[in-house]
């Protein structure tokens, strides 16, 4: 009996942080699983912010699982990925050639057998190299949001072929949260309104807070956890979330920008990273913030409420900030890191779609990142 036909999916990665070293990881431990379906996942290429290491031949091979073990090795000792030349079957080559060799790619693949361009990377550079890519004809997927959030344009750009990206890790992690909102808006029912914790660390804080526990001490805690960037205000602004928001704004056909969204930031100006150092913001900063937070979250509690930080979207706008919510709610029951999305459209007005889970980590992300490659397998052409 013949051997079933096989998607076979080339992929290129950007970006080998903890999210893209976590996917390649999938991708090699998941083989048996996506060979029973019939996929095959090919990686002809990895970039970090300097260099590109792609397979000799893109057409027929790809890095071999040997050489993709060692890199994600390589990469979390620090190691650069010329280390990695003496593995395997491949080519290295620095930027700005490495840009060109992955247009090169799209190219030659986009039109003929088809190309994932996967962006695992944390930076706004990759924009024009993933709209080159659509033109190219490949398919692009996205746990980097800000690719997403900068000019609307590019955000149209990217996304006005919607059968070629899919970008769900840009909001919660690995949750079905875009998945969600485009197969409501899909079946003709208008979303009215999208209201979300989407922010794992501050969902932590906000749910400490809640037992009485000082802001300053909750935040280290999440810091010595690893739910916090090393510098907590990176979460404590707001922007991240504030990204996250801006996507789905942008997907229910808000034609808006960062500029129009109300961001409130857990810490004042003067106490931003242009006027304090992390250590000093950690060791003084943080304990100013202790008595205002602490009101805050009393006053919320003699009304039978709690404070959580989210960001709500509907037809008055955008919103990101502490918000007080019913204790017996969804967002109001949130403990810990979990991510939380109420969904309001005429089919769910009283009672909105609510979806909840862990929304945040590289392997979950990763996971996230993969299922959204998977979904993709109908559009590349089946081999023997």
């Amino acid at each position: 009996m013949p051997a079933p036909a096989k998607s076979v999916l080339p992929v290129v990665l950007l970006g080998c942080g903890g999210v893209g070293r976590y996917l390649l990881r999938h991708i090699v431990s998941c083989r048996p699983l996506h060979a029973n379906q019939g996929v095959a996942i090919r990686v002809v290429g990895v970039a970090d912010s300097s260099s590109l290491l792609v397979a000799d031949d893109v057409h027929s091979s790809g890095l071999d699982d040997a050489l993709l073990t060692h890199l994600c090795a390589a990469k979390s000792a620090g190691s650069p990925l010329s280390s990695l030349l003496g593995q395997g079957h491949c080519q290295l080559f620095q930027n700005p050639e490495a840009r060109s060799k992955v247009i090169d790619a799209a190219t030659t693949l986009g039109r003929t057998t088809g190309l994932v361009l996967v962006d695992c990377s944390a930076t706004y550079d990759t924009v024009n190299l993933l709209k080159d890519a659509v033109d190219h004809g490949c398919c692009v997927v996205l746990a980097n949001k800000k690719p997403l959030t900068g000019a609307y344009e590019d955000f149209q750009k990217l996304v006005s072929n919607f059968r070629q990206i899919r970008f769900e890790s840009t909001v919660g992690a690995g949750l079905p949260v875009i998945a969600s909102v485009t197969r409501i808006i899909a079946s003709g029912d208008p979303v009215s309104r999208v209201v979300g914790s989407l922010s794992g660390t501050l969902g932590y804080v906000m749910s400490e807070l809640e037992d009485g526990k000082r802001f300053s001490e909750v935040v280290k805690t999440a810091k010595s956890l690893g739910y916090t960037e090393p510098d907590p205000r990176d979460d404590l602004g707001g922007m991240d979330v504030a990204r996250k928001a801006l996507i789905l704004a942008r997907l229910l056909g808000q034609q808006i920008s960062m500029d129009n969204i109300n961001v409130e930031s857990l810490y004042p100006s003067e106490l931003g990273p242009d006027a304090v150092s992390t250590e000093d913001f950690l060791e003084s900063g943080l304990v100013q913030l202790d008595r205002s937070m602490e009101e805050r979250a009393k006053a919320a509690s003699s009304r039978g409420n709690v404070l959580r930080y989210v960001c709500e979207i509907g037809s008055a706008g955008c919103q990101v900030g502490l918000k007080e919510v019913p204790k017996d709610s969804a967002l109001g029951r949130l403990r810990g890191s979990d991510n939380v999305v109420e969904i309001y459209s005429r089919c769910y007005e009283s009672s909105p779609l609510v979806i909840q889970g862990a929304g945040a980590g590289n392997d979950t992300t990763a996971a996230g990142v993969l299922a959204d490659v998977i979904d993709l397998q109908d559009l590349f052409q089946r081999t023997a």
